[in-house]
């Protein structure tokens, strides 16, 4: 007696403590992405690297490793081991992050920019193999259209969790440790190096890996497989989509201790406090999104949510200077809108994977996610370079205790508050006429049960 798809994904849905356990991977990580997006720019400029210089070195950086994501997933689509196809990646990553981390966190004395970028070159080929294993996995493990939305929906609220702890490290350990001063860089090398073993190897134990369990033979080669699955229209949509959501908010993360420090004349220890509410929106942001997108569907939430981050955006922009509290509130509803793109897009490359699974016969997965990874990458290192060459060239200076002149402000605050709202609007254009919805997705998925179906029977048969 066949099964129907519904009964096949419910008979396949992660239980929740599974569903946690394998959210928990982020944990380390996504302490980590906080760090390096807010923090290690500003402690390398402040070591006498200059704006410039170290904006310079994290751009070049990434602009390399977007070279390498591909190349890992044309190799990890082609991976069969006993302990699975993604589970040896994600453990592979975790000594090189470890080793990059305790390296860029405690430069030696007179560490350069070509250090710098070294050891970044290394960290990002390490969080290349566990972005594109973690994302993959997570796609392997729901195939169902709203089931997807749940398990990134958790992964993105246990991610907000752990970036909330790190900011609030300073209140938990009674001020020893704080993320934004340069002293507690070793402390916080030595917090990730710990967590980093705990949190992959409990993931690792508990969490199946799929594909496993009934793996396909391995297909020859083909670059061109990879060049048809990746130049599908809609593939093509959640790429550029993909890059501008991330150019958007993106460009707020290198400047945004220099805005509201400079602009909004907040004390550090207080901007530090304010990415709190920020970030915390996830938490109450990621449900809300992902019923959300069980309503009108992922790309018509993705747009929904542009609109948001425009509008909350523009009121953080006129509220007064030192206003903590409404700044605060503002902080809250821009993160809260933020909070659906990542959710969103992920979700929809694992639907992607499926169309081209029924057409092309292959599991192209990881590639497809490398793809999404890279937009990610380029709109990184484009933010930390495009941002801080601008800051230079109107004369904005990150040295401690200079006064920055009128002009130089102005061109902060225009680079922080308005880009992004361009930005994000291009990203949500790339959806008007996306196709790919939950009954159109339901049919795939059927196809694909079918021929499984078939294909099981033929080999029992066959015996």
């Amino acid at each position: 007696m066949s099964t129907t798809p519904a009964q096949t994904a419910a008979a396949n849905r992660l239980s929740l403590p599974r569903l946690i356990g394998f959210s928990g991977l982020g944990v380390p990580v996504t302490m980590l992405g906080v760090i390096l997006a807010v923090f290690l720019p500003r402690f390398y400029a402040s070591l006498g690297m200059g704006l410039a210089t170290a904006g310079f070195a994290f751009t070049i950086v990434r602009l390399i490793d977007v070279v390498f994501d591909p190349f890992i997933g044309v190799a990890m689509d082609s991976t069969r081991t006993a302990i699975g196809k993604y589970r040896p990646w994600i453990l592979a990553s975790a000594p090189i992050i470890m080793v990059s981390v305790r390296r860029l966190f405690v430069p030696p004395a007179g560490a350069d920019s070509l250090y710098l970028i070294v050891w970044l070159l290394i960290l990002y080929i390490g969080l290349s193999m566990f972005n594109l294993g973690q994302a993959a996995w997570a796609a392997s493990l729901a195939t169902d259209y709203d089931d997807r939305s749940r398990i990134y929906g958790w992964m993105q609220m246990v991610a907000v969790a752990a970036a909330l702890v790190l900011l609030l490290l300073g209140q938990l350990t009674g001020g020893h440790i704080q993320p934004a001063a340069a002293s507690s860089m070793p402390d916080l090398a030595w917090m990730l190096i710990v967590m980093i073993p705990l949190f992959f190897a409990l993931c690792c134990l508990i969490t199946p890996d799929r594909q496993a369990l009934n793996a396909p033979p391995k297909v020859k080669f083909n670059w061109n497989d990879y060049r048809l699955a990746i130049g599908r229209p809609d593939m093509l949509r959640i790429i550029l989509a993909d890059l501008f959501l991330t150019l958007g908010p993106g460009l707020t993360g290198p400047i945004y201790i220099f805005f509201f420090h400079d602009v909004k004349h907040f004390p550090v220890a207080v901007i530090t406090l304010l990415l709190i509410p920020y970030v915390g929106a996830g938490l109450l942001g990621s449900p809300f999104w992902a019923r959300v997108a069980q309503r009108v569907g992922k790309h018509r939430l993705v747009q929904i949510a542009c609109v948001a981050y425009a509008i909350t955006q523009t009121i953080l922009m006129v509220i007064p200077a030192a206003a903590l509290v409404p700044t605060a509130v503002a902080m809250f509803a821009v993160g809260f809108a933020a909070s659906a793109f990542a959710i969103a897009i992920r979700a929809m490359v694992a639907d992607i994977a499926d169309v081209v699974k029924l057409e092309q016969g292959r599991d192209l997965t990881s590639v497809l996610y490398a793809m999404v990874t890279t937009t990610t990458k380029i709109g990184s290192s484009i933010t930390s370079g495009v941002t801080f060459g601008i800051l230079a060239l109107v004369g904005y200076s990150a040295v401690d205790g200079v006064t920055n002149t009128p002009s130089a402000i102005f061109g902060l605050s225009m680079v922080y508050l308005f880009a992004p709202i361009l930005l994000v609007f291009v990203g949500a254009a790339m959806f008007f006429g996306y196709k790919l919805d939950a009954v159109a997705h339901a049919q795939v998925r059927e196809a694909l049960e079918a021929r499984s179906f078939a294909a099981a029977e033929e080999s029992i048969v066959g015996r």
